[in-house]
């Protein structure tokens, strides 16, 4: 059976290095606020293996940011997340579930404070655009809210320090994790945060202007030739591994930030402002009754989840799994699930409906990677 195109039009925006993806060979996107994300190049599991012993670079341009600038700037960023933003100084970088009025998970952006007036909001896959906009006009508030020219590209894997100290100077390693930096390149400077949707560790520039795109991208892979450096993307089986939860897949707007396993990024009695405030404080008195975990799924390997899968207890249905893939370290199928309080302990036992049938499976609280291979 012909698998079917997707059609591409302005609507499905270029970045600045789609020419350079294109010509590593992408096999594969997904569309991603409204740009074309890549989601696999050799293999989803040849790609594994390489971001777990090299270094890639991902265009992540569809990392969309938000720009809050203005003197109500910082308020208008507190409104947004139940994390307390009032110790937050001008070179970190904040991961920021962010919610509205009734604690519902709107986005898990980073958010970076570029000076007390200006910050970059930098979103996963929603128009959380038009939510923080009209935020500031209904309060009143005096900030511009924009989109500006700016596409990040990530610097993922092992050998990711190496190979940015080649291209930006040893004063890279200093850069802490969840902190940024200014660096130079053919006479512009850019932030370079340490930070990426994987666990192998890594950066992401935030390249302005388009036509800087293709020249940085040059630098990073002929500075990185003899390291393999590849194209890559966010890796399904890696981020499953780690616990990276995908907005959309694992949490929506039904879910708070508690049952998505963020409390500990939310300190809501001090987040004076947020709109979602009075409700968080109530689930954090009363304690979520549902939460996600990691799940391991026996068996041979299941395909992607298009769907939630139930998860099965003596005879009732106690979660959904949302993310799923075999994963060849751990020897298993590798899954991410919505669990009810009865059944999240560790090691307990539980049945996955999935498309290829019912399936033994065990919860696990903590990623895979805390998990003997």
């Amino acid at each position: 059976m012909q698998v079917p195109a997707l059609s591409v039009s302005r609507r499905t925006r270029k970045t600045p290095f789609s020419r350079r993806v294109q010509s590593a060979g992408v096999k594969g996107y997904t569309v991603y606020n409204h740009m074309l994300l890549p989601t696999v190049f050799e293999s989803v599991e040849a790609d594994y293996r390489h971001l777990k012993s090299k270094v890639q670079l991902w265009d992540v341009s569809c990392e969309r940011q938000v720009e809050l600038w203005g003197p109500d700037a910082a308020r208008l960023a507190q409104m947004l997340t139940p994390r307390d933003l009032s110790g937050m100084s001008e070179e970190r970088c904040y991961y920021t579930p962010m919610v509205d009025e009734t604690g519902g998970m709107l986005n898990d952006p980073v958010t970076t404070k570029l000076a007390e007036d200006k910050f970059w909001v930098s979103v996963a896959d929603s128009d959380l655009l038009f939510w923080i906009k009209g935020l500031a006009h209904a309060f009143r508030l005096e900030v511009d809210v924009d989109e500006p020219d700016v596409a990040p590209l990530a610097i993922q894997g092992p050998k990711a320090e190496d190979l940015v100290a080649r291209v930006f100077g040893e004063r890279i390693r200093s850069i802490r994790f969840f902190h940024y930096d200014y660096v130079e390149f053919e006479g512009q400077r850019l932030v370079l945060a340490r930070s990426g949707y994987s666990k192998q560790g890594g950066f992401e520039l935030y390249v302005e202007g388009f036509d800087l795109g293709e020249p940085v991208w040059d630098a990073l892979m002929e500075a990185g030739e003899d390291m393999d450096v590849r194209a890559g993307c966010p890796n399904l089986i890696e981020r499953i591994e780690g616990q990276l939860l995908s907005y959309g897949n694992d949490m929506t707007r039904n879910n708070t930030p508690h049952e998505c396993g963020l409390g500990r990024f939310c300190q809501t009695k001090d987040a004076i402002g947020c709109i979602g405030r009075d409700a968080l404080l109530r689930v954090a008195v009363e304690g979520p009754v549902r939460q996600i975990r990691s799940v391991a799924i026996d068996g041979d390997p299941v395909p992607p989840c298009d769907e939630l899968w139930p998860i099965i207890a003596g005879g009732r249905q106690v979660g959904t799994v949302s993310s799923a893939a075999y994963s060849p370290d751990y020897r298993t199928n590798v899954a991410l699930g919505m669990v009810r309080m009865t059944h999240w302990d560790d090691g307990t036992k539980v049945q996955v409906d999935t498309p290829h049938g019912m399936r033994a499976a065990t919860v696990w609280e903590k990623p895979f990677i805390h998990q003997e291979p």
